[in-house]
């Protein structure tokens, strides 16, 4: 009887651990696949040259590849996946809303535009994510007071806010765009909004490394707290855990890995709403272990999207088209699929 018992509650961690697997392999995958195809024996060797003495039997140009071009596009692709699919099974937590996602309360509209703004400007690539990031930060800001000081229930009048928010700062980008040129400035904001992680760089990694952590070390150090949410305010005050304080925390974490992960990689959805329903399928409701699982299936999702993009056709697909395109028809998959074939 113990030993179902015991084999019971290590479910979750077999099937996390197989995930961990599946996203090593793709990791190789990612490494190797492209138009300059790099073997897996050369590739470990590439790796490890860095750490130990090896003979060199491999070119220059693959050392290139692998450390200039494919290694920081591989992490910010893991880094932004694994964020985005850690906030929007936050968001569905605090707001009980399963079609809650990282834009629910306007913070990728507050990225596109301060993106657009900055392109308009004529500002660097660096200056470009840190306006996005900054004009997220602002327009959740804005959702949260006018919601908070609004008369109310102040979950629905946060919906409300975003959803208002988001359409001001939407059309205050699609003002940008009609008034930017058309030659050079709008094709680079149409190609940003569209999302891609052509071109990642160190330099991106690092910017965006410090408030992810900021806000991923907060919600996982919480995450068992979004179990009582989901039993009302009134179970979260019988264990002493103050709700609105709760909804903060895990809103004002979210909306920095998001701010972070869309102002480097552009407008890319599904990932937040598709991910926590398809980890929830598989490991359950219980935020122990539905938060890590979706942040290591969202890096998985990311990775295996990218992939496709760079490789699928001789130009680069826009990551924010694909995810799209493969996100709609899975969420509909989902809603269809009877819970006891994923059980």
């Amino acid at each position: 009887m113990k030993q179902k018992k015991s084999m019971k509650m290590n479910r979750p961690l077999i099937k996390l651990f197989v995930l961990t697997i599946i996203l090593s392999i793709v990791l190789t995958c990612s490494f190797c696949f492209g138009r300059y195809h790099i073997g897996v024996l050369d590739l470990f060797k590439i790796l490890f040259s860095r750490v130990i003495h090896m003979d060199k039997t491999w070119t220059d140009q693959m050392e290139a590849v692998v450390f200039n071009i494919r290694l920081p596009r591989i992490i910010l692709s893991c880094m932004v996946g694994s964020c985005l699919a850690v906030a929007g099974v936050s968001y569905q937590g605090v707001f009980q809303n399963p079609m809650a996602s990282p834009d629910f309360l306007g913070a990728t509209s507050g990225a596109a535009f301060g993106a657009a703004l900055a392109i308009l400007l004529g500002l660097s690539s660096a200056m470009i994510s840190a306006y996005a990031f900054l004009f997220s930060i602002i327009t959740v800001g804005l959702v949260y007071l006018i919601g908070r000081y609004s008369p109310g229930n102040p979950v629905i009048n946060l919906i409300l806010a975003g959803i208002m928010v988001s359409s001001l700062f939407t059309a205050g980008t699609s003002f940008i765009k009609l008034v930017a040129d058309p030659m050079n400035e709008l094709p680079s904001i149409t190609y940003w909004l569209m999302g891609s992680f052509s071109g990642a760089k160190r330099h991106e990694i690092t910017f965006v490394a410090i408030p992810m952590l900021l806000g991923m070390i907060p919600l996982m150090g919480v995450r068992w707290r979004l179990n009582l949410l989901a039993m009302g305010d009134e179970a979260c005050e019988s264990m002493g855990v103050n709700a609105n304080q709760m909804r903060l925390v895990v809103i004002l974490a979210s909306t920095i890995i998001t701010a972070a992960s869309v102002s480097v990689s552009g407008m890319i959805g599904w990932v937040g709403l598709v991910i926590p329903h398809l980890c929830r399928k598989v490991i359950g409701n219980d935020y122990k272990y539905l938060m890590p699982t979706c942040m290591v299936t969202g890096a998985i999702f990311m990775l295996g999207v990218d992939n496709i993009s760079r490789n699928l056709l001789e130009t680069e697909i826009p990551i924010g088209i694909l995810t799209a395109f493969i996100g709609a028809p899975f969420f509909i998959y989902l809603i269809f699929r009877k819970e006891s074939r994923l059980s």
